[in-house]
């Protein structure tokens, strides 16, 4: 796959996946964004960046069993796939090389 750059509610929600590991499904990723950034997130808006990022090959995602909570309904669970890994150090690493060439006196 060529190289293709992550927006930054992308790489927010790619982090998530991954902090969430095998609990990460849309629910559970929207309040852990809340929480983490005390930030509003729309279910709408997280539903159509998992499935961008899946599209792009960076998520991977699983149905899980129904349950009786949901009526019978199953969640489905996502995960961080090798490429979505590589292309969140790539991420982090072009954001570290931008911190590091800002000269000491830029910020004072």
């Amino acid at each position: 796959m060529s190289q293709q750059y992550l927006g930054s509610f992308e790489e927010i929600v790619l982090l998530t996946v991954g902090i969430l590991h095998d609990k990460a499904y849309g629910v559970a990723i929207k309040e852990e964004i809340e929480k983490r950034l005390s930030r509003t997130v729309r279910l709408g808006a997280l539903h159509a960046t998992l499935v961008r990022l899946e599209n792009k090959g960076y998520l991977s995602s699983a149905y899980g069993e129904p349950t009786k909570k949901r009526g019978g309904k199953r969640k489905r669970y996502f995960t961080v796939t090798t490429y979505g890994q590589k292309a969140l150090k790539s991420t982090m690493q072009t954001r570290q090389q931008l911190w590091e060439s800002i000269p000491g006196f830029a910020f004072e």
